[in-house]
């Protein structure tokens, strides 16, 4: 399993087969340059679901080698027609997984459907503060206390989209509280006719 989280998003199929007792782990990107990986991997020992947290990048080259089963993201918003936005480097991994013939399901709450944008290319993508990708920080093992570190050279400008809209041809499946639908106008509708326009 790759997850990019409560029963509320991308982890709640996780907990759910982990309770049943299906044999689980899970992948963890790190979610730089938050690193809201972190979040995702505390919850995830919180509930003794097995993990292993991973460079951004390292999702492809797993998927690549049959390490992973299936991917799943949750989504900070999705089109009426199924596109789906989430944190930057979801597309990539979207990518990733149709080359290498992994399903790749979004996980959401229907809350989460924009039913007045069809085209994710109409989400507008924020760009947040060079200063998350020039710099890390963290607790120093010296004294325990947080610390921030450049990490590229002072000069170099940092460019820093915190999401990207993952095309609904890339989506096997979007799961919703009502079940599992296609990402498309007509299965979202289908899905939920009292919140469809």
């Amino acid at each position: 399993w790759l997850a990019f989280a409560d029963w509320g998003s991308a982890l709640s199929p996780v907990f759910a087969a982990f309770d049943k007792g299906i044999p689980i782990h899970v992948w963890v990107d790190e979610t730089r340059p938050r690193i809201q990986g972190a979040l995702t991997a505390w919850e995830l020992a919180s509930h003794g679901v097995p993990h292993t947290v991973i460079a951004d990048n390292a999702g492809g080259h797993l998927m690549r080698v049959g390490l992973v089963d299936v991917c799943i993201t949750g989504a900070d918003r999705v089109t009426s027609g199924g596109d789906a936005c989430n944190k930057i480097g979801t597309y990539l991994k979207a990518l990733a997984a149709k080359d290498n013939n992994v399903p790749f399901y979004v996980a959401l709450p229907s809350s989460t459907i924009d039913w007045k944008i069809e085209d994710g290319m109409k989400i507008p993508i924020e760009e947040r503060g060079a200063d998350e990708v020039k710099y890390v920080e963290g607790l120093s093992e010296e004294d325990g206390k947080r610390r921030k570190v450049l990490v590229l050279p002072a000069a170099s400008s940092a460019g820093n989209w915190g999401f990207d809209v993952t095309p609904r041809r890339l989506v096997t499946g979007l799961i919703t509280e009502r079940g599992t639908s296609q990402a498309s106008v007509e299965a979202l509708t289908a899905l939920f006719p009292d919140k469809a326009p």
